[in-house]
């Protein structure tokens, strides 16, 4: 399907599955969901977030033969120069087929140093703040989306699958639109394809 065609046809119907805690059974069902979406729409790049890599280890043979960008924590994101995700983990996304990516958070950068120095929210803060009324998933979701673009690992001229989640695992799925940081409001988010019930 034509990528202009995808974001302007006629009315479509596409269920949203609604998800409750994330645990194992919930990152099957949302990234088997996803999955059948990539298929569906011959979606190329698919973006998704994975701590331990646990989460991209179990995606790699779903999106086969796509371009997978597993996205990391930051380094020195749980404490100074720490990395979360093992180097023998990385070998092993990367031997699956995976790109990995680890850079400083979209939402998450200098800004959140002003507040942890002085008490006060910059922007990018409270713009994750306001995406997680949506769910934590739905802010991971999209700010890998900004991250992955920056690197250079996908387009911002083709739709891609962004999956996040809320603490391990995989709750939230969107197609959508990717954009650089610097044209963040050039974002779309075009599907809700799973997303978790919220409390």
């Amino acid at each position: 399907m034509a990528d202009d065609k995808l974001m302007k046809e006629a009315p479509l119907e596409v269920p949203c599955l609604l998800v409750g805690r994330t645990s194992a059974e919930t990152t099957r069902l949302t990234l088997e969901r996803a999955a059948r979406r990539a298929e569906d729409l011959d979606i190329r790049s698919v973006v998704l977030a994975s701590t331990s890599g646990r989460t991209g280890l179990t995606a790699a043979p779903l999106f086969k033969g796509r371009n997978l960008v597993v996205v990391t924590h930051s380094t020195g994101f749980a404490e100074p120069d720490g990395q979360e995700l093992r180097p023998d983990i990385r070998k092993q996304l990367e031997a699956a087929g995976a790109r990995v990516l680890t850079c400083q958070h979209a939402f998450g950068g200098v800004g959140r140093a002003v507040r942890k120095k002085w008490g006060t929210y910059e922007l990018d803060e409270l713009i994750a703040m306001t995406l997680r009324v949506f769910g934590q998933g739905t802010k991971v979701a999209i700010e890998i989306a900004l991250m992955a673009a920056d690197a250079g690992l996908i387009s911002t001229r083709r739709p891609c699958l962004s999956i996040g989640g809320t603490g391990e695992g995989a709750d939230t799925a969107l197609l959508l639109k990717p954009a650089n940081a610097q044209a963040f409001f050039d974002l779309r988010v075009l599907e809700v394809l799973v997303r978790p019930r919220l409390e």
